[in-house]
């Protein structure tokens, strides 16, 4: 099936193109959503979706993943959100590492990948083995009924802010301030909303990195053993982080770091309690099933739905030919359910395997680098939560924010069997 190809300014989009650019769709039910990515998967080419100033969809795993490993064609600068963050706020905070390219971005990666030595990993991991059990142990104990907030927030703050020695007395603002800096990406708000929301955010982003800023100022003075002085103090070809590139790196992590891995726990939570079997077969070898059950909930979830490149060279994938200027979209949710690559896609099938899932992205200079503690993470707090005499379980449906952006749960209700 071959559609025309459509730019700003001609014809209208056909049907699923406008549905993409439609609100709507993204406060439908989650099986409606995936039904209309797999009518765009039988496509032949991509189709052009007229939200904002338009983007083209990438929604096979074949163009996610080529679109990823070809940053000199499709880059990340401006900004890989939507909308792009504007001139002003990239030159007030600094650019993310995220919206970043070539050199620059390679110089920046190489900092921070150096800053996690062998030893911090593994005394982050040993961490958060500590912090899953605490976690438990007081849920256990208090019997609280939201879910969100009782457990899936606070392993991967608590873990991040560890790891990068956050004093404690910060952590109750730093919690606040994420979450008012990632409550409305990719919701559709009201006038009033629009207009006041962003300050709020923004505000809160601008808070969250003057007081990491002035933690920098001190443990260059003073370094400890911690992610921050490994930062401020590394010594890549002469360079280390300064204070705006500090505190972008610390919000994507903060943002980025808990907000995905509180969601793929979420979700996890729902995917056990919905599939008995599955969640039987974890429970009967957690060991032997622990890193496919993560793997599984990262795919089926996928947490982050989507991110945005900008072409700046010509190229042509299946068929079409992008040109400099063009914006494009890699469906990453789409992606996760591609039939070429996972049979029965909608199946949550935790001996699956292989699964080559994009949950951390498809590839390329951009995988995301906290994927190894992400898992680290989910798989300690399921072996809390599974192999303790409980029955822990979801109740009803998570409240899903209906973002374009991330799968983002609000809230989830959730009880134990025993006593």
């Amino acid at each position: 099936m071959t559609l025309p190809a459509q730019r700003p300014g001609q014809d209208p989009a056909p049907a699923p193109g406008r549905e993409l650019a439609d609100p709507a769709f993204w406060q439908a039910p989650p099986a409606h959503r995936l039904a209309v990515f797999a009518r765009l998967r039988a496509l032949d080419s991509p189709v052009f979706v007229p939200e904002g100033g338009g983007h083209w969809a990438l929604v096979r795993h074949a163009d996610v993943q080529e679109a990823s490993r070809l940053p000199k064609v499709f880059a990340s600068a401006p900004g890989v959100t939507t909308p792009e963050p504007a001139r002003w706020v990239r030159a007030l905070f600094g650019d993310s590492m995220v919206n970043l390219d070539g050199a620059e971005h390679a110089q920046l990666r190489k900092i921070v990948q150096r800053a996690f030595t062998p030893r911090l990993l593994a005394a982050a991991e040993e961490d958060i083995h500590a912090v899953a059990a605490r976690i438990v142990d007081d849920v256990l104990d208090r019997r609280p009924e939201e879910f969100v907030e009782a457990v899936a927030s606070k392993l991967p703050l608590e873990v991040i802010c560890n790891m990068m020695g956050i004093p404690e007395h910060y952590r109750a603002e730093i919690a606040d301030r994420v979450n008012h800096a990632s409550e409305n990406i990719g919701v559709e708000r009201g006038l009033t909303a629009r207009l006041r929301m962003p300050g709020r955010g923004l505000r809160a982003l601008a808070r969250m990195q003057r007081m990491v800023a002035g933690i920098g100022r001190e443990r260059r003075e003073n370094p400890t053993d911690d992610l921050i002085s490994a930062l401020v103090c590394a010594n890549v070809d002469g360079d280390a982080l300064g204070a705006r590139q500090l505190g972008a790196f610390f919000s994507l992590l903060m943002v980025a770091g808990v907000e995905t891995t509180r969601n793929a726990i979420t979700h996890g939570l729902t995917l056990l309690t919905d599939h008995p079997d599955q969640r039987d077969l974890l429970v009967g070898d957690f060991e032997a099933h622990a890193d496919g059950a993560v793997d599984e909930m990262i795919r089926h979830s996928t947490p982050i739905i989507q991110f945005r490149r900008t072409v700046v060279a010509e190229h042509t994938l299946r068929g079409h030919a992008f040109v400099p200027g063009d914006k494009v979209v890699l469906y990453y949710a789409s992606a996760n359910r591609d039939e070429e690559v996972f049979p029965d896609p909608d199946a949550f099938d935790i001996t699956r395997s292989p699964n080559p899932h994009l949950g951390f992205g498809g590839g390329g200079p951009h995988f995301c680098l906290g994927a190894h503690l992400a898992r680290v993470e989910m798989k300690a707090l399921f072996r809390e939560l599974l192999t303790r005499p409980v029955g822990l379980r979801a109740v009803g449906l998570p409240d899903l924010a209906g973002s374009s952006f991330d799968n983002r749960v609000r809230s989830l209700r959730f009880a134990f069997e025993q006593p």
